[in-house]
């Protein structure tokens, strides 16, 4: 909890402006953030686009670097995507499947990917298993151990933090566990990086896919991939490789390139790209731990306090929670309580139940109110939203 509050504040001028409690969604970038975007528009438009990519190529290969410490890797195990769905997929689409093969998930992954694995379904015939909650929330790690080991999946896809909810799944554990089998393992890790320290080898992933624009503070536009050695070297590749990452070496022959840059795309917003990088770097100098350490106890904060709120539910489980609070306000659609914060200069978002249908159907609603705070977020500006949704049940 040693962060200097007002000197991140001092770097967020929105925080002038709002409070912003949709760092889920996307957070407020900080100062360097958006020179790096700035400068690089500038420079496009004084010397054109190819012409400035060339003259900063030294920086954007710092990116890779910056991507690679922020989740404990290696350079070459860094793809740059445009968002964390296109590295989803890129890395969905890698895996070799079969008919009759099964794809092992949770109940709480993120809904395009949901529809995505729905998608294989239709197109190869292989079959989902969606392993157990346990009694806690989240994944029952056992049971999903026990699919492994009965059901060999020739992936295992999961959600470390879903979209819905404050949960925090046991990705080490099933990382383990596919460990054990050789089995190739896929995290969507869009909600916890930048909110939290990774370490994607330590978690037994093969495949990690983020985005800049949430709690990474980054631009909206601009994700990456991280690849584990073992699915490089098992050749794993798109399934519609670009001429980025390939070469087309003869008239029936191409090569992937050896590294994670298999995985890329030819055609990128450089400033979305330098403005990522700038966030991963700043996020490293800020301190993942610290910065986790304070969002949480803001979020528990704030969850203690709608808690205690008649007409309010919380409903975020599991063991362990983040910097996500979802609540259930009676008399109030979510939409239309993002909007009424909204006018009291207070962002929020709202999650449907098209978003979260196995989730939510369980809980009885079909929408939540999701907040999510970050480090730069004031215990005061937790107290007024808590006064602020008070008021607001009350007048319902």
């Amino acid at each position: 909890m040693s962060l200097d509050v007002e000197a991140l504040r001092a770097d967020t001028p929105g925080t002038r402006e709002r409070v912003h409690l949709n760092n889920a969604g996307a957070s407020m970038m900080p100062r360097p953030v958006v020179a790096a975007v700035q400068d690089h528009l500038r420079l496009e438009a004084r010397v054109g686009g190819y012409e400035a990519a060339d003259l900063r190529h030294e920086a954007i290969r710092g990116v890779y670097d910056a991507l690679a410490s922020l989740v404990s890797g290696q350079t070459h195990q860094v793809a740059l995507m445009e968002h964390a769905t296109s590295a989803f997929v890129a890395a969905l689409s890698s895996v070799p499947f079969r008919p009759g093969d099964v794809l092992l998930t949770t109940r709480h992954d993120y809904a395009s990917n949901q529809i995505q694995y729905l998608s294989l379904v239709h197109r190869w015939g292989i079959e989902v298993v969606r392993a157990p909650d346990g009694p806690e929330g989240g994944v029952d790690v056992g049971a999903l151990r026990d699919l492994v080991h009965r059901r060999r999946p020739r992936l295992v896809a999961m959600s470390h933090i879903p979209t819905n909810s404050g949960l925090i799944q046991d990705v080490a554990a099933v990382g383990a566990a596919c460990r054990e089998r050789g089995t190739l393992f896929l995290v969507d890790a869009c909600q916890s990086v930048g909110q939290m320290p990774l370490d994607a080898k330590a978690l037994g992933a093969d495949f990690l896919s983020a985005t800049a624009r949430k709690f990474l503070r980054g631009p909206r536009g601009a994700g990456f991939l991280w690849v584990s050695d073992r699915a490089l070297e098992l050749g794993l590749e798109p399934l519609f490789p670009d001429l980025r990452g390939t070469d087309w070496i003869e008239a029936d022959r191409y090569q992937p390139a050896p590294g994670a840059d298999r995985f890329e795309s030819w055609e990128f917003a450089w400033a979305l790209i330098l403005g990522m990088g700038e966030a991963a770097r700043y996020a490293l100098e800020v301190g993942l731990e610290s910065g986790r350490d304070r969002a949480w106890h803001l979020a528990a904060d704030l969850r203690e306090r709608l808690g205690g709120i008649p007409g309010i539910e919380v409903l975020d489980q599991g063991r362990q929670l983040c910097a996500i609070v979802t609540v259930a306000v009676t008399g109030w659609e979510p939409p239309a309580l993002v909007q009424a914060l909204r006018e009291q200069s207070i962002n929020t978002s709202s999650v449907t139940r098209e978003s979260a249908v196995l989730d939510f159907d369980a809980k009885g609603v079909t929408g939540a109110l999701r907040l999510s705070p970050h480090y730069y977020n004031t215990e005061t500006e937790i107290e007024d939203v808590a006064r602020s949704l008070a008021d607001l049940v009350a007048g319902a």
